[in-house]
């Protein structure tokens, strides 16, 4: 977890089971739509999730977003 200059906290996560467009549409809906992020780019190819959030974010939730998208959190 890094802060930027402007406040903004960039998280990068692991994500498995991904395998197409959809699941990445579905995995940046889910996480896009925690309190407090502003940015959500997944990379499919690596199932690396970066996360821009103006708050730190429990794993709990990302957690609770990646699994209600259909995936896993990878530790």
């Amino acid at each position: 977890m890094s802060t930027n200059p402007d406040k903004r906290i960039v998280t990068d996560y692991t994500v498995s089971g991904m395998t197409c467009g959809h699941c990445v549409a579905s995995v940046t809906e889910e996480v896009g739509a925690l309190d407090g992020v502003s940015a959500v780019d997944v990379d499919l190819a690596s199932g690396r999730v970066t996360v821009t959030s103006e708050r730190p974010l429990p794993v709990a939730e990302v957690q609770a977003a990646v699994d209600e998208a259909g995936y896993q959190l990878v530790s």
